[in-house]
This record gives structure tokens, sequence and C-alpha cells, in this order.
């Protein structure tokens, strides 16, 4: 193995920053950096001789190989993690605009919301499986977030607590229990999963995931990621008091002054409620 590859690799070893899946996927990012460093002319690399020549050329070769935008932000976040854990911050320019990455388009032409369909539902079997996909309907969670969490350390009573390694990211975060139903749902969880999580005692994370996506595949329910977007247009109408732009509402241009006050306060609520860190992700669940 490469001295740089080894290092990387040591480097996300002992640095365990971020939910498990966060980190497995920086590893990743960080082993084809690494690699492609070497491709570009970059022997005899280590970790501490990051410069900002080496990251202006991947930029380069990404931008060229026309790497999707999103895909080059992801590797970018794993290029300055690198850099705080050497102490070479100044190795890579604070703005992604400094090495002409566009910036990231969210299109909302398209309304993704998913609906768990009650015939499909009666055809998932594992308990599991079932309470998850309900409380992704619920809360709006993703889908490792819905496998992980522990009910009975999560429910603070009136908000749903996140664990920072259930989250993408590793970013805690709070939702409101807003409803009797939801209150009965997390209460159902806790009699499913006791002091545990929504994965069996007997399997692991990875073991439950193949689980959940087998039984969505035989029952035919498919992009179930869609749950969180119909959870987004539910808490907009509740906020803003009238729907997103993608669920039929009006448009940013039709809006009133007092209406675009609520479309923000609207957007900002949902953003945390989600876990992200830009109100401009709303776009894709909202419209706009």
């Amino acid at each position: 193995m490469r001295r740089l590859n080894y290092q990387l690799k040591q480097l996300c070893k002992n640095n365990r920053d971020g939910s498990y899946g966060t980190q497995v996927q920086r590893e990743r990012v960080l082993t084809l950096i690494a690699n492609q460093l070497h491709d570009l002319g970059f022997r005899r690399m280590h970790a501490k001789s990051l410069r900002p020549k080496h990251v202006e050329a991947l930029v380069k070769h990404w931008l060229e190989a026309k790497v999707a935008v999103g895909t080059i932000k992801n590797r970018m976040a794993a290029v300055r993690w690198w850099a705080a854990k050497v102490n070479r911050r100044n190795a890579v320019a604070r703005s992604n605009d400094h090495y002409g990455i566009p910036r990231r388009q969210y299109a909302n032409s398209a309304n993704r919301v998913t609906t768990l369909d009650d015939d499909k539902f009666s055809r998932v079997t594992d308990q599991y499986v079932r309470m998850s996909l309900e409380l992704q309907r619920a809360f709006g969670l993703r889908r490792e977030e819905a496998i992980k969490i522990r009910p009975v350390l999560a429910d603070k009573g009136d908000v749903l607590w996140l664990k920072p390694s259930w989250t993408k990211g590793g970013r805690a975060r709070e939702i409101p229990i807003r409803t009797e139903a939801q209150r009965e749902l997390l209460d159902k969880a806790q009699a499913l999963a006791g002091k545990g999580s929504l994965i069996p005692a007997e399997k692991e994370y990875k073991q439950q995931k193949n689980r959940y996506e087998g039984q969505c595949i035989r029952a035919g329910l498919c992009k179930m990621h869609g749950l969180r977007h119909a959870y987004a247009q539910r808490r907009f109408e509740e906020i803003a008091g009238f729907p997103a732009p993608l669920a039929g509402g009006p448009k940013r241009g039709d809006l009133t002054n007092d209406q675009r006050a609520l479309d923000k306060k609207a957007r900002a609520v949902i953003t945390n409620e989600l876990g992200h860190n830009r109100e401009q992700v709303t776009v894709t669940y909202l419209g706009r």
C-alpha cells in the first residue's frame, strides 16, 4: 500500500467523526483521492504534505472529467477534513468558488412525494421494518436514522432527539412531537425495541438495511425517501398556512410580502427538522 493511502486510512481510523456511514464514505473518498493524486504525478506523498497545488490539480481533473457538482463538493468536504486533521487548513480555499466549482442547482420541477400505500404496506412482514417506515412517514427521518434510532433514548417528551451517530453528517437534531398520532407511534416503537434500536438483537445495521430493502421490494414499495418529502410539505403547510409550490401552492414570484415572510419561516424550520444546514436544499422538497 502506498504511504499516502496508508496514512489517510490511519487518519480515518483514529478520527471517528460523524456517523458510521459518514466515516465509511469519507474513507472511500480519501482512498480515491490518494489514487488520483498518484495518477496525476504526485508521488511519494504523505498525509502532511498536502499543498494548494494538489487540491487545484484534483479539482481541475474532476471538472475536466465532468464529475457531478454534488460529488465534487462531497469530495472537497473530505479534502477539508483531511487538511484540518493534519493542520493544513490553508492548503484548501475556504470557498469552492475559488476553484471554479459551479454552484449546485436544486431541481424543483418534480414532486417526489411518496405515501405508504395500505395494501403494499400490509405485505411488509418484518415488524422492525414496518416501524422504521412509519417513523420515516411521521417524522421525516432518513432510512438510516429510522433503522438506527433507539426510541427510548430519542423520546424526550415534546421532541424526538436524534443522536449524532444515527444521522447523516453526524449532526444531532430535534424534531417536535406535535400530534397524538406521533406520540402513539413512539410508544409503540419503544414497546417493540425496548432499550435497543430498531435493529433486532441478532442483526447488525447492514443486515437490517438489507432486510428493509428486500421487504420493500417484495411489497412493491419504492423510493421511500419520498416519505421525507411528504413530511416536509405537510410541515410547510402547517407553518405557512398555504401549500408548498410543489404541492400546488403559489410560486415565489406570486407571494405577498406577508406570505414571503411565512415562506421563509417555514423553510428555516424544515431545514432544521430535516437535518440540513442550507435553506436552499428545501427547494428539492418544496419547490420555489
